[in-house]
């Protein structure tokens, strides 16, 4: 029973690794759609959410499978619990990308000077997605405690940028007053994007220790 209870946690795993690995791709395509002005490109991002969206529906299933079939002792239970809070966070990420690309589709952003900014916040976001999930599976309490660090970072990017197309819409410059509300609104997406990292991050560190930022416990 025990070998079937861990082949099926392995399989959890998996596709937490399959559905970080599609939160990944949304936000590195809705980038380029970003940068290269690719409405095809953001189209494809709309629809892929689709897919992290029916990770979430198979994982939650598996997750309620195991709590249900099996007895999970303590630090099992901790395990899935985090597996479902974590699915939820990278559900939203998946929903945020597709908002990015919704803006991209309707705007256009060509040789603004903050997209080379802009682009490393999504960086930024991608690695703390992917670090984040590989700190679940690898149970590497490190490596969780990085992707919180991590966030301030992001925030900070966020901040500047902000400061800079607020000060373009003040004086209409450049890509003018609209284009520059678009940029605001795709980098608080961003900025969502590296909160729900870090939120992932913390039911790592949950998962690892039974101890929550908000001082959940089991």
């Amino acid at each position: 029973m025990r070998n079937r209870f861990d082949r099926q946690l392995e399989m959890l795993n998996q596709m937490l690794i399959h559905m970080g690995e599609l939160c990944e791709t949304a936000i590195e395509e809705v980038t380029g759609a970003l940068e290269e002005n690719d409405m095809g490109r953001a189209k494809a991002v709309i629809t892929a959410d689709e897919e992290i969206d029916q990770m979430e529906k198979d994982i939650e299933n598996l997750c309620l499978k195991l709590l249900l079939q099996q007895q999970p002792v303590a630090r099992d239970l901790r395990q899935i619990s985090a597996a479902l809070k974590m699915i939820t966070d990278m559900e939203r990420i998946g929903d945020q990308t597709a908002d990015i690309a919704d803006i991209v589709t309707s705007a256009e952003f060509n040789g603004d000077e903050n997209l080379k900014d802009i682009g490393r916040m999504a960086e930024a976001t991608m690695k703390m997605v992917r670090n984040s999930v590989s700190a679940y599976v690898q149970k590497d309490l490190e490596l969780a405690r990085k992707v919180m660090d991590a966030d301030d970072v992001v925030d900070e990017l966020f901040d500047r940028i902000k400061k800079e197309l607020v000060d373009t819409i003040a004086e209409q410059k450049g890509c003018g007053g609209d284009t520059a509300i678009d940029l605001i609104m795709i980098t608080k997406y961003l900025e969502r994007i590296g909160d729900h990292a870090t939120n992932i991050a913390e039911w790592v560190e949950f998962s690892i220790t039974g101890i929550h930022a908000g001082n959940v416990r089991i």
